[in-house]
């Protein structure tokens, strides 16, 4: 009698807490979804709100420095708020402790966890964290039932789960809208993605235990295992959370950066997965119209297509046309196990500098594709053109009738590149030629024509993104439609063989006209295999032995700065790191001093 009893209380009582919406806050839990949303919108406003401030400010610098010499630039060398450098110093370029940022934390040569968030992005990870962490536990904690706070907390976690999978679709997507129009790295959204994903994991792994606590004290442990088996409402949203914590941990930085090439296709695997089993959960619910996310889940699998969709687009019209074909791309092994590698586009494409592309080979990994600064563009008319014009100067509308090649320079480090290179290397020829594809060309968002003085730095096969800029800026000074009056590039190689890499689109570059006035030229060799290798071309073109001293470079350039200055860098974590840095230091009010950094962290 008295188990019946109990059986009846249990029924009773905690049963109807159990499924469905008994016991669950739902018009709070909707308020904090529009808190959530409404949080990220409004940091993306003021995001654009100081994105277009930045866009004036540096059309105005641009326009009205461009036809000045270079002395005449003081005006935009002084800083015009007093604030500004400080905020720069200590927070905006402000590594998250000390100085370390993107130099990788390694436990031993096999397990690598990553790089630390920036000053700013810690902020912001902060304050996106806490909020989920206030919104999840404002709860009624004086309700006298646990089994009804259960589910409170159960129709909490579940909301926020699925509300954050919106911006978390949004951030992780190649073209993502959001990249050109705040004009953020894809590295950044990739840094929040990452930090989204783990909360999405948090709070459907609280959803489900909120659920089982439930499920387990009304009608025991064999009922748990009939409905996670058996009825399609439990059964996808248990199986969505295992395929989160799978994907948790394989997302986790040692894992991931062992096995990075399997992670991707898994994590694509998995993903499709999540979002399947979640849009069957809210939708076979025993409610009308199934749970107020579903419109959520619909959306969010929108999204994911139309991502997709575009991605297949832009590699197709990159890399086909009904009258040349595909895409062609020359590998040539090059001393320093690197490949130069020059794709042949089928058709004009507009590439600017700084940018990257996503690129893939018939034959090596072709399911593999990985991003590559773009070092050198070429535009080529079409034949009829040619004959037209036998003189090598031709319009942009012939240009853009043409086709476009794209060249690399990739480092062989294992996996992909290291199969590249091998390919190309046991060919017994100076090139081989492969069908390949581009898909980009990405980021570009930085134009470096409204400053005075830009510094340079690459390291190592870096200098594909630095070289990218020479040429227009070069060209733009001829032409007198850009302000930069003064180029420093610093070039930090392991040896000379690095010089081979770049060399015929560096002579290029040193045969364009008046390029001594504008560009010089610092070439540091930390491992030189011959003293007499350290050879001065010019005074413009030095050679020095040795790591430089980036602070000392730093402080020589703003001695003899030439208006706003920009400063960017890619390369090895570590001399980011120092770079940055150095232009921590020379913040102030008398001069202005802007920092790019160009990195995929992954």
């Amino acid at each position: 009698m008295s188990t019946q009893t109990s059986a009846a209380d249990a029924a009773a009582t905690i049963a109807p807490y159990a499924t469905g919406l008994a016991g669950v806050n739902q018009s709070v839990n909707m308020k904090f979804k529009d808190f959530l949303w409404w949080s990220l919108g409004i940091l993306a406003l003021v995001v654009l709100t100081v994105r277009l401030l930045e866009i004036g400010w540096s059309k105005l610098r641009h326009v009205s420095a461009m036809s000045m010499p270079a002395r005449e630039q003081g005006y935009w060398k002084v800083s015009q708020w007093s604030w500004m450098p400080s905020l720069k110093k200590n927070l905006i370029y402000a590594p998250f402790w000390r100085k370390r940022h993107n130099r990788e934390i390694r436990i031993s040569s096999a397990l690598n966890v990553g790089t630390l968030p920036s000053r700013l992005h810690s902020v912001i990870l902060g304050l996106y964290l806490l909020s989920n962490i206030i919104y999840m536990f404002y709860l009624d904690w004086s309700e006298s039932n646990r089994y009804a706070l259960a589910a409170e907390i159960r129709g909490r976690s579940g909301t926020l789960a699925v509300v954050n999978m919106v911006p978390l679709i949004i951030l992780a997507g190649r073209n993502n809208p959001l990249i050109p129009l705040l004009k953020v790295s894809f590295d950044t959204y990739n840094l929040l993605h990452r930090w989204m994903g783990r909360m999405v994991v948090l709070e459907a792994l609280i959803h489900t235990i909120a659920w089982a606590f439930v499920q387990v004290a009304a009608a025991g442990w064999s009922s748990f295992n009939e409905k996670i088996l058996h009825e399609t409402f439990i059964a996808s949203g248990f199986g969505g959370t295992i395929a989160l914590l799978i994907l948790f941990f394989l997302s986790l930085s040692p894992v991931r950066h062992a096995f990075y090439e399997t992670f991707l296709n898994v994590h694509i695997i998995l993903a499709l997965i999540i979002f399947a089993t979640t849009l069957i959960h809210c939708a076979s619910a025993s409610l009308p119209g199934g749970l107020p996310q579903l419109p959520y889940m619909v959306a969010i699998f929108i999204l994911w297509f139309s991502e997709r969709l575009a991605r297949m687009f832009r590699l197709a019209y990159n890399n086909w046309s009904s009258r040349r074909g595909f895409t062609e791309a020359v590998i040539e092994p090059l001393p320093g196990d690197c490949s130069r590698v020059t794709m042949h586009l089928p058709r004009y494409l507009d590439v600017g500098p700084g940018t990257h592309a996503y690129i893939r080979f018939m034959g090596v990994s072709p399911w593999e594709n990985h991003p590559f600064s773009i070092a050198w563009v070429e535009h080529h008319p079409n034949d009829a053109d040619r004959e037209l014009h036998r003189e090598k100067s031709y319009s942009n509308s012939a240009l853009r009738k043409g086709t476009t090649s794209v060249s690399f320079v990739i480092g062989a480090q294992t996996g992909f590149t290291r199969q590249l290179f091998d390919k190309a290397s046991i060919s017994g020829n100076s090139s081989i030629r492969v069908r390949a594809a581009m898909e980009g060309p990405y980021s570009g968002h930085h134009s470096l024509d409204s400053y005075g003085h830009a510094v340079l730095f690459a390291g190592s096969t870096g200098i594909t993104h630095q070289l990218s800029y020479l040429k227009p800026l070069i060209q733009g000074f001829n032409d007198g439609t850009i302000a930069t009056r003064r180029v420093t590039l610093v070039w930090v190689m392991r040896d000379t063989e690095a010089l081979e890499w770049v060399r015929p689109w560096m002579d290029e570059v040193l045969r364009m006209p008046r390029r001594r006035d504008i560009l010089n030229i610092r070439l540091f060799v930390t491992r030189p295999k011959n003293s007499k290798e350290i050879v001065s071309g010019s005074s413009t073109v030095q050679m020095f032995p040795g790591r430089p001293s980036i602070s000392t470079i730093m402080q020589r350039e703003v001695e003899q700065q030439v208006g706003a200055m920009v400063v960017t860098v890619c390369g090895p974590g570590a001399l980011a790191d120092d770079v940055r840095q150095a232009v921590r230091e020379v913040q102030s009010t008398e001069n202005v001093v802007d920092f790019i950094e160009e990195s995929f962290t992954w």
